[in-house]
């Protein structure tokens, strides 16, 4: 296969083998429900249960099972023609209460047949307007049928008493399915698992695994583990119960073969299920997006990222901030069987990883001599942006003398959308002259929280123009009034898309005479210009012309010692007890406009956010990870804040921004306002600045620094997964940003907090005075 970039051809040289697409349903188990539709449905309904805390209510739980065993199921049976389920749904609750019952095949069957004597099925309704119509259908007849019953659950879930308990023994099975299902989603809650390519691979993959349970079950000494992706077609098939029941009719006596959703797995029944499916497709039965989870929710292995779905972008009204984009991907390696005659000659042979685009430092070798023709490798295990556009694999061979020195033998590259386009998203391609063999396989790229970060940059005037005798000769040697302090804000990938501007002074300059004179804290408004400058000559220009957001300080009320006036609505309340230390800080965020959502700003890295590398110190505290103590001293030093915003539906509260007001550094997800972190941040920082008399985040640099080279170390554009770090791989560009911010934001390698630039200021710009004047004389 070959693919096509900037107007080249490119060749992949991938191999032509046998793959899962060319199973036939002859071969394998014919599928009788649209398995992709029914799981995106099942997705939407394990979300809604999850982000509904009322529905894990126990007086909630326990009149649901009531209302699905004693209204919802005999209507359904009644309802029935034949096999056929009717086209209705019902309310959420006893829709929950359904979906766990019939993930216990055994139990639903027997309760069915015994109570009905026939299986009760679940219709096949996936699109938004059908489920509408069939719910309302379902309230029509259910009111029709039980007047005095309401449709919604109106439980108080307060209450407590014998009833609940007379109850709760009643239905103890159908109490420990439903508790068993609790955290179901945490398994399927990825980005990608929605995509529609990703859903198409799965179910592929679902038969085959099918395949290799029919044509293997003799040889089977062990259970077979499916992984993530099989899991969630396997719930979902489970999930319609006739249909189940009547594709797997010969396979009945089969299934109990497979390890169960919780079920605890046996490190043997891991290699029998790789070694089956290695033995059918010759393919590494790990992919991307097809992890092996060991049972149970504390083995549920998260991304080093904090990656959600988000329903909505509110970001997409700022044309000059691009949406990032990322995606999973995992890369094997095999040798040939023949490889063992020539080992020896190739025994300084060692394989490299690098990346299509971004990231020129990335370089994971991995020797020749450490992969088997036994079974398939892990290479790598890695988080890429979209705009990485693929990875290179180049085997090279150690040069001879005292120089470190290799020499490429061989180079191949998968491209991602190349990737995109091929069954199950799995490419193969040769290696070293068809001695070795490698398979990569990605997730469909899903958006991912934004990344940006303030560079200084040119003081500026009232008009946006930076102050430099360049503008005084375009505007005729009028006089430039006003200073601002300037910052530029880049996204991921280096983009300018963000001016933020400061006000510190009035005043005219011409050159030769006349310095600005400061004006007011209360004068000195911050305000967020949307896009680029517009440089007229070299490195200067003018900021963009449109005003997305505005800070004011204002006069503080009674304890407090800041406050600001946000143009969002919101207003942020800073105080402290103490002019040296930043322990007992503390923020209160309320908005004027809206009274559905609160805000609150927590101290440190919380929630989410929490996550750290694996070292001996967090194994200590593992078993306090909800612990709010600790590192909290470490974090609040670093001048990180975790933004959490609460809801009705979300009372426990849901992080929607990390930030670093001392690095001017944030990261949001799609549905939080980028320009509204942006001025908590600014905000923060100068009025920290203010409490502590001292240039705390080094606003008073006004020349923009060197940044390291675009495309050497992009911060954010690969993360590799716990799996592959090594200590020859220690870069914290490899690693979540709030790992070890300080390195990631410094310029050209240096350490912006402890390395304060030696910058000399031309009398154009003003001497600190001017800035500090106000706000920190």
């Amino acid at each position: 296969m070959s693919a096509t970039r900037n107007g080249t051809h490119e060749s992949s040289d991938v191999l032509s083998t046998r793959s899962l697409s060319e199973i036939s349903e002859v071969e394998t188990v014919r599928l009788s429900v649209d398995l992709v539709s029914a799981s995106r449905k099942n997705l939407g309904l394990l979300r809604t249960v999850s982000e509904s805390p009322w529905l894990h209510e126990r007086a909630t739980i326990l009149e649901a099972i009531r209302r699905y065993d004693e209204l919802w199921m005999p209507l359904i049976s009644d309802l029935m023609e034949g096999s056929s389920p009717p086209m209705v749904l019902p309310p959420l609750d006893v829709e929950w209460v359904w979906f766990c019952h019939t993930l216990n095949p055994v139990s639903y069957r027997k309760y069915c047949e015994n109570r009905f004597s026939k299986l009760i099925g679940k219709p096949a309704i996936f699109y938004k307007e059908n489920e509408e119509y069939a719910l309302m259908r379902c309230e029509e007849l259910w009111m029709k049928r039980y007047p005095n019953e309401s449709f919604e659950n109106e439980v108080d879930i307060n209450s407590s008493n014998m009833q609940d308990l007379h109850a709760a023994q009643d239905h103890e099975d159908l109490l420990n399915e439903v508790d068993k299902q609790r955290h179901v989603y945490s398994k399927f809650s990825w980005p990608y698992m929605s995509e529609i390519v990703y859903l198409i691979a799965a179910r592929q993959r679902y038969k085959g695994f099918l395949y290799v349970l029919q044509r293997f079950a003799d040889d089977c000494s062990s259970r077979l583990l499916p992984s993530l992706d099989i899991l969630l077609m396997w719930v979902t098939h489970q999930s319609y119960p006739t249909v189940y029941a009547e594709d797997l009719k010969e396979m009945e006596g089969d299934m109990g073969k497979i390890v169960g959703l919780w079920e605890t797995v046996k490190s043997n029944e891991v290699e029998e299920t790789k070694k089956l499916w290695e033995r059918a497709f010759d393919q590494p039965y790990v992919k991307a997006g097809g992890a092996i989870e060991f049972g149970g929710v504390a083995s549920i292995v998260k991304p080093p990222v904090y990656w959600e779905v988000s329903d909505t972008d509110v970001n997409t009204k700022y044309k000059s901030l691009l949406p990032r984009f990322l995606l999973e991907v995992c890369v094997f390696v095999r040798l040939n069987s023949r490889m063992k005659t020539v080992q020896q000659e190739r025994q300084h042979n060692f394989l490299r990883l690098q990346i299509v685009r971004c990231h020129r430092e990335l370089k994971i070798d991995k020797p020749i001599s450490s992969f088997s023709s036994d079974t398939w490798k892990k290479v790598a295990h890695l988080y890429c942006e979209f705009g990485t556009k693929g990875l290179m694999l180049e085997v090279r061979k150690h040069g001879g003398g005292c120089f470190k020195t290799s020499k490429l033998e061989d180079s191949k590259t998968f491209l991602w959308n190349d990737l995109l386009r091929a069954p199950s998203l799995t490419l193969e391609t040769h290696l070293d002259d068809k001695q070795a063999r490698a398979v990569a396989s990605i997730t469909p790229p899903a958006q991912a929280p934004y990344l940006l970060k303030c560079v200084p940059d040119k003081v500026t005037d009232d008009s946006g123009a930076m102050v430099s005798d360049v503008i005084l000769r375009m505007n005729n040697y009028k006089p430039q009034e006003g200073r601002w302090l300037s910052r530029t804000i880049l996204d991921h990938a280096g983009r300018e898309c963000f001016v933020v501007r400061m006000r510190v002074a009035g005043g005219f300059w011409r050159r030769g005479g006349e310095t600005p004179s400061a004006v007011k804290w209360e004068d000195r408004i911050i305000e967020i210009r949307e896009g680029c400058w517009s440089y007229v000559a070299g490195s200067i220009g003018r900021a963009p012309e449109k005003i997305v957001g505005t800070a004011t300080p204002r006069e503080p009320p009674e304890h407090w010692q800041a406050a600001w006036c946000f143009s969002t609505g919101d207003e942020l309340l800073i105080s402290w007890e103490s002019s040296t230390s930043m322990s007992d800080l503390n923020f209160c965020l309320r908005n004027q406009k809206s009274s559905e959502s609160l805000v609150k700003l927590l101290k440190g890295k919380k929630m989410q956010y929490r996550a750290r590398k694996i070292t001996s110190k967090r194994k200590e505290h593992e078993k306090r990870e909800n612990t709010e103590e600790i590192d909290e001293e470490d974090e609040d030093e670093e001048g990180f804040l975790t933004l959490v915003r609460f809801t009705e539906d979300n009372p426990i509260g849901r992080p929607t921004a990390l930030l670093n007001w001392k690095l001017l550094i944030v990261e949001l997800l799609p549905e939080e306002d980028a320009v509204f972190v942006l001025l908590l941040c600014i905000s923060i920082l100068r009025s920290i600045s203010e409490m502590r008399k001292e240039d705390v985040g080094n606003l008073l640099i006004r020349r923009r620094l060197k940044e390291a080279k675009l495309g050497a170390r992009d911060w954010g554009s690969v993360i590799l997964h716990p799996s592959s770090f090594s200590s020859t791989i220690s870069s914290p560009y490899l690693q979540p940003w709030y790992w070890n911010a300080k390195s990631v934001i410094a310029p050209d390698g240096g350490d912006t907090v402890t390395k304060q630039p030696a910058v000399s200021h031309s009398p154009v710009e003003g001497g600190d005075k001017l800035y500090k004047k106000g706000i920190m004389a």
